[in-house]
């Protein structure tokens, strides 16, 4: 206590000791720094420092920009025929002279058939070796050859070769790339707009309507996706609309599960329950105020969606299962390809590369969506 005493009368503070700080002067809050960062430009700040993404976004819109006008860059349609200039293999302007996609293979013949069936179109005699043919040595050679000038298509160029039949892959495969990309996308877009009202109501009504809605997916799901599709295709026949179809059947019941939980997760927030306060009808409060949350998963889920039905399309028209004829995909070009793969393998060289690139860049560019639109990720750069 007399310490205590003590101390207040040490410290004794007078009026003449305070001294006014900006009496003539207008106090105003600080000023925030730079400006407010919505939540897509947020996402967008983030994918745009995933380097992978970026890339794999230029590699897409290169491939769709090939599909669209591919096609019109040469002179040959993706159905005519020169059954005389079967089987070329790539001859390219230019490259040629460099000695790359020059239009040569090499061949196995009888060696004493080389300068009568091959002439001037030898340019050379790589390898000669004997095989026993009934019971007698017979003299083999692999020889190099220019097969334009064996065919008699010395003015001729066809970028990737031609096929069986001398249709120009060039045309095929962007013709082939662009028919699988409107099936992958399309089939995104109608199970997207499916799954999205779907589990919309299911989620945002809940209770018995969500538990028959439920019962209902588990019903589909349960059923294997390719026996239905096979299935279903093989009961419509093949063809863009059919495949389009059989891919819907249980597509979106991936989607519908997303909105669902998305739904459960902003329904009961405090400026939903305003809203319907306020006298929002179920329409506004379902597509105006909880349905845009979801917008991040919606186009994530979408993206990574495009290679799996590319994919599916490939899978069913290697299987035999493929459009009809002369229309190409790329899974129609793979089974044509298969074929003849140890003879002419740059009929299945090219579009092996192109769809597994195109595999590639979407799951790469997916997840750089994810990453992007991952909430508590929100305000990190």
């Amino acid at each position: 206590m007399d310490t205590t005493k003590q101390l207040k009368e040490e410290i004794k503070i007078k009026e003449k000791d305070f001294k006014f700080v900006q009496l003539d002067e207008k106090i105003y809050d600080e000023k925030f720094e730079g400006e407010a960062i919505g939540f897509f430009k947020d996402a967008m700040l983030r994918f745009k420092k995933n380097r992978a993404a970026i890339v794999s976004g230029w590699i897409i819109a290169f491939i769709v920009f090939m599909a669209i006008f591919g096609p019109m860059m040469n002179e040959y349609t993706y159905r005519e025929q020169h059954l005389e200039w079967a089987f070329l293999p790539p001859r390219v302007p230019g490259l040629e002279k460099l000695g790359i996609f020059d239009g040569t293979k090499e061949i196995r013949v009888r060696k004493e058939n080389i300068e009568e069936k091959y002439g001037d179109a030898l340019i050379k005699v790589v390898e000669e070796y004997n095989v026993k043919h009934q019971g007698r040595d017979v003299a083999m050679a692999v020889i190099k050859v220019d097969a334009y000038k064996l065919n008699e298509a010395e003015d001729v160029y066809f970028w990737l070769g031609t096929d069986s039949i001398g249709r120009d892959q060039w045309t095929r495969l962007w013709r082939g790339s662009r028919v699988s990309l409107f099936i992958g996308v399309m089939a995104v877009i109608i199970n997207m707009f499916i799954g999205v009202v779907y589990g919309s109501v299911s989620g945002y009504y809940g209770g018995w309507i969500d538990m028959v809605l439920q019962r209902i997916t588990e019903v589909l799901g349960g059923i294997p996706s390719l026996v239905l599709i096979m299935l279903f295709i093989m009961y419509m026949g093949a063809g863009i609309i059919p495949f389009i179809l059989a891919m819907v059947l249980t597509g979106w019941i991936g989607m519908s599960r997303m909105i669902r939980a998305q739904f459960y997760k902003y329904k009961g927030q405090e400026y939903v329950l305003a809203s319907r306060t306020m006298g929002a009808k179920d329409r506004s409060l379902i597509f105006r105020h909880i349905l845009p949350n979801a917008i991040g998963p919606i186009i994530t889920q979408a993206t990574l969606a495009v290679p799996g039905f590319i994919f599916t399309e490939s899978m069913l028209s290697y299987l035999g299962l493929g459009l009809g004829a002369p229309e190409p995909s790329i899974g129609v070009l793979l089974a044509e390809g298969q074929k003849v793969l140890l003879n002419h393998p740059h009929l299945t060289l090219f579009p092996a590369m192109v769809i597994s690139i195109l595999m590639l860049a979407f799951n790469l560019f997916g997840n750089g969506l994810r990453d992007a639109f991952d909430p508590t990720l929100r305000g990190q750069e």
